[in-house]
This record gives structure tokens, sequence and C-alpha cells, in this order.
């Protein structure tokens, strides 16, 4: 099992790489907000692991094993990041928070989560009022006339 530190250099490597074409060290290190020597160190223990290709002062690529995980990450981000725009998170909030979720919660838990989603956006046709209700009550802060409180 890698630490949550190694499973963000991955996604790191995978961003750069989505946006540039390619990776290098300083890269990674701006995409992390690190320090080249830390960035070089990881590189060199995901290597040494199987996750990455990496050569000093060449170019880094994910394995397929690292881009399995990459891909797991990520798709955790994106789904707390579409979760939290449903339920009306502004989106610095709602970037710093899926961060941190992404890899605290238990995967059953993330996969209900992600179905959730799933399936609030298929289903914007049917107009889910229910959707429209917690839109008014996030605005005001009061619920909306036709929800009864409960006694």
């Amino acid at each position: 099992m890698l630490s949550r530190k190694a499973e963000d250099y991955l996604e790191a490597i995978w961003i750069v790489t989505k946006r540039k074409g390619y990776a290098r060290i300083k890269d990674i290190a701006s995409e992390l907000n690190i320090k080249p020597p830390s960035v070089t160190e990881m590189m060199k223990k995901l290597d040494r692991l199987g996750y990455v290709n990496y050569e000093k002062r060449g170019g880094i690529t994910l394995t397929e094993k690292g881009l399995q995980v990459a891909r797991i990450v990520r798709d955790r981000h994106e789904t707390f990041i579409k979760l939290f725009k449903i339920i009306q998170v502004p989106d610095d909030i709602a970037k710093r928070d899926a961060y941190k979720l992404e890899h605290n919660l238990h995967p059953k838990t993330i996969e209900q989560l992600k179905k959730f989603v799933e399936f609030v956006e298929l289903f914007p046709a049917m107009n889910p009022r229910w959707l429209q209700h917690f839109e008014e009550y996030c605005n005001s802060g009061k619920l909306p006339e036709c929800i009864a409180k409960p006694k």
C-alpha cells in the first residue's frame, strides 16, 4: 500500500503529463508546491517500487502500475469535486477538501458517493425538485415552504 504522499506524487505526474505532455522534477515540484530535492527522492523510491520510470535529468513517466494508481486517486478527487458542487460548496474549499478526503475514506464509501454523483448527473432532465429546494435553502438559510419541518 502506497502512502498518501506517494499517491499525491503519482497524481501530480499524471496531471502535469496531461497538461504539458511530459513531466520533469521541476514540474512536479511546482504542481505540489514543494522543493525539487524532495521530488527527486520520491521519484527514486517510486522507480524502485515500479510506479514510475525515472532517469536523472530526464523526464518522468508513469508505469502501467503507477498510471493505475494515479487514475484511481484522480477519479476519487473528481468525485468529491462534483459532490461538493452539487451541495453548493465554494470551488476553493471544494478543491482543498477533495484533496483531504481522496485518501481518507473507505473505498466502499467512495464508491457509494461516486454512484450518488453519477445518479444526480444522469437525471437532470427529470428536474429533481429536492436539488432545487436544497439550493434555495443554501442561498436563503430557510427551508422552502413546501417542506414540512420535523416536529
